[in-house]
């Protein structure tokens, strides 16, 4: 027989007083397992409150403490970043998940953990650009394949890295454009990094006629490029027999230069410009398949006409000639100017950089 119903019978067997006494104890006795139970939800509750503020209050000390050794595999900012909110961010969901198991929503408690994991691969299905610029920012900043005012060449984009942020590359290109290039296309394309080796092998083509001695003008081609003091002695130059054209044998020079001091362009320039001096003053012909016939003026009327002119337009003449000549004997590198450039426009994006 269960005890309740022994308890009934022996309460109705029992005198009326007696029966008044003990129902008295049976009530007490369950308001008193009531307020237990009570009291212990709510000391549960609260042990479950000072739990998730526990939790909260850890997570920012505990994760840098945790992520020590991350320090010694790597430097990246951004790295550190992200691992120390996402330790941050399991410690937190670790106080959640106590709070609610101490509350009795053992079963709510479960849901969640189990909603953010899909909620998680839902959002990364949605966002998958952003997270594989995400990634590839992550990997940018591990790898680092190039540095911030680095000159690179990515996605036939040529410029200088002024910021690396977590979506984009922002390039300053030699007309002075920004470029903003997404982390997911620069990682997964090739890299030139023209930074990295400031040595820059630069190159001059030109031809010269079939009745010249090929040999005399190679190494009178040679002489010039070393006359250079932009053009390095190690490597050295060259000069090499490209192809026979139809006119002419066409041959090209090729030199080195520090590219953070000097421009290949401009030494070429330069150089193309003395090759044709000199060649001209050696009677090296240098023939075209489209020939004209050239008639100069004569020099002694350009003294005569110089002579009408007043002194202050001379003077004048002779130092914008200065000038022009010192802008076109100027090799100096444009990479200074473009970084200089670079630090006094506008910030297209808002955002560190994590390199």
């Amino acid at each position: 027989m269960p005890s309740s119903q022994s308890n009934i019978i022996a309460l109705n067997n029992t005198p009326p007083s007696t029966q008044s006494f003990q129902g008295d104890v049976f009530t007490w006795q369950f308001f008193h397992e009531q307020a237990v139970q009570l009291l212990h939800a709510t000391a549960q509750i609260l042990l479950g409150i000072i739990l998730l503020a526990l939790s909260y209050l850890i997570a920012g000390p505990l994760s840098r403490l945790l992520i020590k050794p991350i320090d010694y595999m790597t430097d990246s900012k951004l790295v550190h970043l992200v691992v120390r909110r996402s330790i941050s961010t399991l410690i937190i969901l670790f106080g959640v998940y106590l709070f609610l198991r101490l509350a009795g929503l053992t079963e709510f408690a479960v849901a969640i953990m189990s909603g953010t994991g899909l909620i998680g691969l839902i959002l990364g299905f949605a966002f998958r650009d952003i997270a594989e610029n995400f990634i590839a920012s992550l990997l940018l900043s591990i790898q680092r394949p190039f540095k911030i005012d680095d000159v690179i060449e990515v996605d036939n984009r040529l410029g200088i890295v002024k910021k690396v942020t977590a979506r984009a590359t922002t390039l300053v290109d030699y007309d002075g454009n920004h470029i903003q290039i997404p982390n997911a296309t620069v990682y997964k394309n090739t890299i030139k990094n023209l930074t990295a080796n400031p040595k820059m092998r630069g190159k001059v083509e030109i031809g010269i006629g079939y009745d010249n001695d090929i040999r005399s003008a190679q190494t009178l081609a040679l002489a010039i490029a070393n006359q250079q003091n932009a053009v390095l002695s190690d490597p050295p130059a060259q000069v090499l027999i490209k192809n026979l054209g139809s006119s002419t044998i066409n041959f090209v020079l090729y030199f080195w230069v520090n590219s953070e001091q000097h421009s290949p362009l401009k030494v070429a320039s330069q150089l193309m410009r003395e090759l044709v001096n000199e060649f001209t003053k050696q009677n090296i012909s240098m023939p075209d398949d489209a020939r004209e016939r050239i008639i100069l003026t004569d020099p002694s009327k350009n003294v005569s006409s110089l002579e009408e002119k007043q002194p202050s337009q001379v003077q004048s003449e002779k130092s914008e000639t200065v000038d022009q000549t010192k802008t076109l004997d100027d090799v100096s590198s444009d990479t200074d100017e473009i970084r200089e450039q670079a630090e006094q426009s506008r910030d297209p994006e808002q955002g560190k950089n994590i390199i």
